[in-house]
């Protein structure tokens, strides 16, 4: 007997495997935008940079597709629109200066015009990507082979863990009034006051430590002033907020075990897919000299390892000054051209979307994003 499948002509299993593909889970793109930023806050981004959605439909919108580039072109917004994407992740902003007009008279412009009438929202992540634990950075490290990294330039919480940036602590003394003092600085807006006992030139006070924004800093001693002797008494702490753990900018590799810098080459080669690279040969170094310690910055990375101590530095570009300072002081420099450095990342990350959505969207890949230069 010839199974039910057979039985169904070959246009209704065409149109039942569109229905089945269309049936995908879908996500609002407001949601979408929350998870993301689950997945790695753009708090983490520099601030000169342009982050977050660049481009919205008007609402409601919802994303069936997401389609993953370094770079967004011309070529791989026709690629984007080819695959029915209505979402695009571009790892750098296509918008990064700001736009006068939006005409037809330059590529980005026309890329910003295309979305708009195809309906498809742009979104760029890019040094939010840099700082994250799983992001970018870390990515370019695991070619290293075995080794602990840290970041280079940590990146801090993006809210004080109290309120206010500025800790104040003065005394108070038995001769002054005491509940005067705290209820009138507990009336001041944007101010967390304590207090507890202490002991000075072997008289007992209570020890007041409130912290304030910088706004109020000016009315809490202008209080203070009134009591030359509250006063004098008074200290000021600039507050710093707190470092995340594994978050930042750049990362500095210690190998486990250290190899000469040609095993190190043909590594990066390898994880990178390059058959060819840039090399400054520091000061005294030959290809069989010992690396132990790499710092790398994924894209362009002389102002992250500018001064910081390694036996190689890797990158995708450094200015001629910039590489030359280092090779002076004996460390090896490895370019590989801008997002040649990056575009690697975007297949694990295609992978960890997928986990962190739970598979409700369709993400895609860029086949035609690629780094602008070649060697010929």
């Amino acid at each position: 007997m010839l199974s039910s499948a057979h039985l169904v002509p070959t246009s209704v299993q065409r149109a039942q495997s569109w229905i089945c593909r269309s049936s995908r889970s879908f996500m609002d793109l407001k949601a979408l935008l929350s998870s993301l930023n689950d997945f790695a806050s753009l708090s983490f981004a520099e601030s000169w940079d342009n982050v977050g959605l660049l481009v919205e439909p008007s609402p409601p919108h919802t994303v069936n597709t997401l389609f993953l580039t370094n770079d967004l072109t011309e070529e791989v917004m026709d690629e984007a629109l080819q695959k029915k994407a209505d979402f695009i992740l571009s790892y750098h902003p296509p918008i990064f200066r700001p736009m006068k007009h939006i005409t037809w008279k330059t590529w980005k412009e026309c890329l910003v015009i295309r979305a708009l009438e195809n309906r498809v929202a742009v979104y760029s992540p890019h040094t939010a990507y840099d700082a994250a634990p799983q992001g970018v950075n870390s990515w370019l490290a695991k070619g290293l082979g075995t080794c602990t990294t840290r970041p280079i330039h940590p990146s801090r919480a993006p809210d004080y863990p109290t309120e206010g940036a500025h800790r104040l602590e003065f005394s108070v003394n038995r001769s002054q009034d005491l509940d005067k003092v705290m209820c009138t600085l507990r009336g001041v807006g944007g101010v967390s006051v304590t207090s507890f006992p202490g002991r000075c030139d072997g008289e007992e006070q209570t020890r007041i430590s409130l912290n304030c924004t910088q706004k109020t800093l000016m009315q809490v001693l202008a209080f203070l002033s009134q009591d030359r002797q509250l006063y004098q008494k008074t200290e000021i702490l600039s507050l710093e907020k707190p470092l995340l753990l594994h978050t930042g900018m750049g990362r500095l590799c210690t190998l486990d075990e250290s190899v000469s810098l040609a095993i190190m080459i043909e590594r990066i080669k390898t994880h990178l897919k390059l058959s060819h690279l840039r090399l400054a040969l520091g000061v005294g170094r030959t290809l069989e000299s010992q690396v132990k310690v790499v710092a790398l910055c994924a894209g362009s990375g002389g102002s992250v390892l500018q001064g910081v101590e390694a036996d190689l530095y890797l990158t995708g570009e450094m200015s001629h000054h910039d590489v030359l300072d280092a090779a002076s002081k004996g460390i090896n420099v490895i370019l590989c051209e801008h997002s040649n450095t990056e575009r690697g990342f975007l297949s694990e990350l295609q992978e960890m979307l997928g986990v962190h959505f739970e598979n409700k969207i369709n993400i895609i890949l860029s086949e035609t994003d690629r780094d602008p230069l070649r060697v010929v």
